[in-house]
């Protein structure tokens, strides 16, 4: 046994044998002192602790410290019986706190008892009961999300145990407090019984067996009676408030002091306002301003301290993250972050600030929101967030648009006008500045607010430079919508799926297809424009076909052919006729004689000589329509759509190919021209 615990066993036995063995007057005058020395750590060590298990032997101190003073107490009020005498300890405190007379004493004595047996010893009870019940109902919920941060690997077993270990003592610890603080409770009635058998038993015998008088003996006994209370009590309390301290303690990253002075005098400002009352409180009542003034300025004084060591903490905090931000620069490890490019970014120049500025009326995050939202219900996809900031190597009206870190777009725009496109004819009494539309590129023209009436009235079209930029954002994510699809981008789309038809993905995925082959079909579909939000019927007719075929082109048409009621609407209003540019018989065969069939899947080998000859051709007739005002679609057979498309998209990117197959039966098809060599 090591000589600590020897220590501490003598002093437990040492402690019941003061309630049987008498204890010399100085001996007890020691022991009361160290009583009252022992309270005091207690309740400073109480204030200092961060949380209530850094001081987890609490409840068995508050067991022995009570222990301990109810030993001193008997031993004090034997002598008191015996002697009439209880050491200068006492007396001091009998006189000293009555100020010399008995009833004060009495008093201060009741109104000490008063405080700590209903105030803070039945708060402290009352907490540590609630705490110790919410800390055991909460035991499960707090076991779960241990396990759920083991299994996403946010944590390792070792802090997942040291975790598990800290709930389970809290849990014993608050179910201690819970115990122990009827010990506090139970004191508090012993010093009271104490006090009266001490005044009355010491009143008689002082008279009976000492021949005191009666004067004598009620000074004598009331003394010894208020001082041994007073020395118990007192001792009693300080060890209460530390048990209200600890049950009431939460966690925090502080002591009691720090948390005090950092949330109680957080908002200086309000100290402004106290001092304001003091001050006018002196002024309309009796108090006088004399007393409140000093005070008030004081307040006041102390706001203003406290408000500007704020801001120097503020600067300081500012100026510790800009070197840490510098450190992390010159930090080897840091050219990993610099590695993370953004899916989209929107970068202008400085003369473009107002359209994002909300203060000054800019709108563009919200038109962001909008753009986002119509994507999502024209393509079904989610587009991602889209990176803003100003460039200053930009030219000062100028805007563009980047796809994973390269420029697939760029703009100017004049803020205080408006963009003029013309109906077809141009009239000449509208003035303004010669552009481009950034869009679809139609010639157009910058006008101001003066212009703007009569360019209306002339049939131009007139947009503002907010929408200007929505527009051309708009489109560039539609051209660029495969890009952004990657496989994590897909997966997001099937957990939406799965949890309205968990059957269909569970027989698609990874049974039929990975998550890499639903990528490949969904980007070639969003490549030519086809919305993928029809996520149920696309992946049923994958079902269907990925057991034959694995080749993304091949499951691509089969997805289309699915369609073909989405892509018949995409191109042809209910009703109307579909006027298309049709493929001629001699092309067709063509290009079917020119596919080569492989392992890796099939590719079309043309001469390119004749595939010269296909865009000659097929540009003919697609600027016919256009110069007609109808879009081009070019319709051709099933077996050769996607190898015509290959051909085309290479100049034509927007013109669509169809095949017969992906029109509904009840759509009328009228030909405007074909293509053929």
């Amino acid at each position: 046994m090591k000589p600590k615990d020897l220590i501490v066993l003598i002093g437990i036995i040492g402690i019941v044998l003061m309630m049987v063995i008498p204890i010399p007057i100085l001996l007890l005058d020691i022991l009361l002192i160290l009583n009252i020395s022992v309270a005091l750590m207690i309740l400073l060590i109480a204030m200092n602790t961060k949380e209530a298990l850094e001081f987890s032997i609490f409840p068995a101190v508050l067991l022995v410290t009570t222990l301990f003073r109810l030993a001193l107490n008997i031993s004090t009020t034997r002598n008191i019986l015996q002697h009439a005498e209880a050491g200068e300890v006492v007396a001091t405190f009998g006189r000293w706190v009555g100020g010399g007379q008995i009833a004060i004493g009495f008093i201060v004595f009741l109104i000490l008892v008063v405080v700590q047996f209903i105030v803070i010893t039945k708060g402290s009870e009352r907490v540590a009961e609630v705490a110790a019940r919410f800390t055991l109902d909460a035991m499960p919920g707090k076991q779960m999300s241990i396990d759920a941060d083991l299994n996403a690997g946010l944590i390792n077993e070792q802090q997942a145990r040291a975790r598990r270990s800290k709930i389970e003592r809290e849990a014993d610890f608050y179910g201690a407090m819970d115990g122990a603080s009827k010990f506090v409770k139970g004191d508090a009635i012993a010093s009271i019984i104490i006090l009266i058998i001490n005044l009355v038993g010491g009143f008689i015998i002082g008279m009976a067996i000492h021949g005191f008088g009666f004067a004598e003996a009620l000074e004598t006994y009331s003394i010894l009676t208020i001082g041994d209370g007073l020395v118990s009590q007192i001792p009693a309390l300080l060890i209460s408030v530390a048990s209200g301290l600890i049950v009431t303690r939460a966690a925090s990253d502080g002591n009691l002091a720090q948390d005090l002075t950092a949330q109680l005098f957080k908002y200086p400002n309000l100290l402004y306002i106290v001092a304001g009352t003091i001050a006018l409180l002196g002024l309309v009542s009796p108090i006088g301003v004399m007393r409140t003034l000093p005070f008030a300025a004081l307040l006041a004084f102390g706001a203003w301290r406290m408000k500007k060591l704020q801001e120097k903490q503020v600067e300081q905090e500012e100026m510790l993250v800009e070197e840490q931000q510098i450190e992390e620069v010159r930090n080897p490890e840091s050219v990993i972050g610099l590695l993370q490019v953004d899916p989209i970014e929107f970068e202008f120049g400085y003369g473009l600030i107002p359209l994002a500025d909300t203060q000054q009326g800019g709108d563009l995050l919200d038109r962001i929101i909008m753009i986002r939202r119509q994507c999502a219900l024209e393509l079904g996809l989610v587009v991602p967030v889209i990176r803003i900031r100003d460039n200053i190597q930009l030219r000062p009206n100028e805007y563009v648009v980047k796809i994973k870190g390269n420029t697939v777009a760029k703009g100017e725009l004049l803020l205080n006008h408006y963009l003029a496109m013309s109906p077809g004819f141009d009239d000449d009494s509208v003035l303004g500045i010669e552009t481009t539309e950034p869009a679809f590129g139609l010639p157009a023209i910058w006008i101001d607010e003066q212009m703007k009436e009569r360019a209306e009235m002339s049939g131009y079209t007139v947009v503002d430079p907010p929408s200007v930029v929505a527009t051309h954002l708009t489109e560039i994510i539609k051209r660029h919508a495969h890009e952004l699809l990657g496989r994590q981008e897909t997966k997001a789309l099937i957990e939406n799926v799965k949890e309205s038809y968990p059957a269909l993905i569970d027989d698609l995925i990874p049974a039929v297809l990975s998550i890499g082959d639903l990528q490949k079909v969904l980007a070639k579909l969003l490549r030519e424009k086809v919305s993928i939000r029809d996520l149920v019927t696309i992946f049923e007719t994958l079902a269907d076909h990925g057991h034959y075929t694995k080749d993304p082109d091949v499951l691509t048409e089969y997805v289309r052919q699915a369609l073909s009621r989405q892509i018949t609407q995409q191109f042809a209003a209910t009703g109307d006729k579909l006027k298309v540019i049709t493929v001629g018989p001699a092309m067709e065969k063509k290009i079917a004689e020119s596919v080569q069939q492989t392992d890796q899947g099939s590719y079309i080998a043309l001469d390119p000589i004749v595939t010269q000859q296909i865009y000659s051709k097929l540009n003919e007739q697609v600027t016919r329509q256009i110069q007609s005002g109808q879009q081009p679609v070019v319709l051709t057979s099933p077996t050769i759509r996607m190898y015509l498309r290959q051909i085309v998209e290479r100049t034509m990117q927007e013109v669509p190919v169809i095949s017969y197959s992906e029109l509904e039966p009840n759509v009328e098809v009228q030909s405007v021209g074909v293509v053929n060599l």
